[in-house]
């Protein structure tokens, strides 16, 4: 049976010294030892997709014999909005449901109606699949906004990059759907000489439609994707293809650390986004921390070894106590993958499918 290495779990006792100092950047914010404030918390509520896209969840990988998650071993919604309010009570702002393929976790739209009287920006990203269903439902809960997955506009080459033969038009149907919660986000993963043609039928597709389109680098997450440096598009070079077709200029981010560079056409036809974190490493900024489906914080896209947050949560620590190990975990962050990658590679990380993007 094809299952997942043993993910490391970090012991407590290593969170000692981070509980004893008092750690903030120049706004008063939790801060880690790079001073990056902590912002955005991505949860993964399922490990499970029903896609088999190759730089994510390959087939090879993840066939019938694959080892999920017990449905029985994942938080419940009560627990997940639960580690939302403590986070949100250390300075998060965002938070974003995430896979595998969250759709696919039953009563999803129950959840999103208990973490939207929060406060903090609530977005799901999906793959689009389910979306037409689920889009009046997700929008009636509270969720804010959403972002789908879509790495090429052409049928052909949608169904190779999805690998189980699903259809473009029912992704499409499904953003058509979304229109409740506009503006959309569209992001497609590019890899040289897999659908590097679609770019500019992509671009040339959601010109105008008031939705933002986003290239993203094809990136070495996880061990599973075959992921080699001479099939990464950089992002300039997506820049420069587009370019040629409908001039472009840059515009300021929305807030410090946002991970995408956002470009705008000069015509007024709308805006794209490119992320860079092969070519552009954007470490310095980030401000990403990410929960997986059974409870395990992670610190980094890229990383090998997590925090067990369920077992305090189900031993009845009080509130106090987990927000005081949420603030030891992230006052001993110095992730800084990207800035690195090259022998780092060769480490086990975990997968895209298990923590989302």
């Amino acid at each position: 049976m094809n299952t997942r290495p043993p993910i490391p779990i970090v012991p407590l006792e290593a969170l000692l010294p981070a509980l004893e100092t008092h750690s903030e950047n120049g706004n008063g914010l939790l801060a880690d030892r790079r001073m990056r404030p902590l912002h955005d918390l991505r949860i993964s509520v399922t490990d499970r997709c029903n896609f088999r896209c190759t730089y994510c969840m390959p087939k090879d990988k993840f066939g019938r014999e694959h080892a999920f998650l017990p449905r029985s071993g994942l938080l419940s919604f009560e627990e997940i909005t639960r580690i939302a309010r403590l986070f949100i009570g250390q300075g998060v702002k965002k938070i974003r449901l995430t896979g595998g393929e969250p759709l696919l976790r039953k009563g999803i739209e129950d959840l999103i109606a208990m973490l939207a009287p929060l406060g903090a920006e609530l977005t799901l990203t999906t793959n689009g699949a389910l979306l037409a269903q689920k889009a009046k439902a997700l929008a009636a809960a509270g969720l804010k906004r959403v972002t789908v997955s879509l790495d090429g506009i052409e049928d052909a080459v949608f169904r190779r990059m999805n690998d189980v033969d699903f259809p473009v038009e029912r992704v499409l149907a499904g953003i058509d759907a979304a229109a409740g919660l506009a503006p959309l986000k569209v992001n497609c993963v590019v890899r040289r000489g897999i659908n590097a043609a679609q770019i500019i039928p992509l671009a040339r597709r959601f010109r105008g439609s008031g939705h933002i389109l986003r290239f993203i680098e094809f990136m070495d997450v996880g061990c599973s994707n075959g992921w080699r440096m001479d099939e990464v598009i950089p992002s300039r070079e997506v820049l420069a293809m587009i370019a040629e077709h409908f001039p472009l200029e840059p515009i300021d981010p929305n807030y410090t650390g946002e991970v995408a560079e956002r470009w705008r056409y000069r015509d007024g036809a709308g805006e794209i986004g490119v992320i860079s974190s092969v070519t552009q490493a954007f470490c310095h900024e980030c401000t990403r921390a990410r929960l997986s489906p059974e409870g395990r914080l992670f610190t980094c896209l890229f990383a090998n070894r997590g925090y067990d947050l369920c077992t305090p949560l189900r031993q009845n620590a009080d509130d106090a106590a987990l927000a005081e190990l949420i603030r030891g975990i992230w006052r001993l962050r110095e992730d800084r993958y990207s800035e690195l990658r090259g022998a780092a590679t060769v480490r086990d990380k975990i997968e895209m499918s298990y923590i989302g993007g």
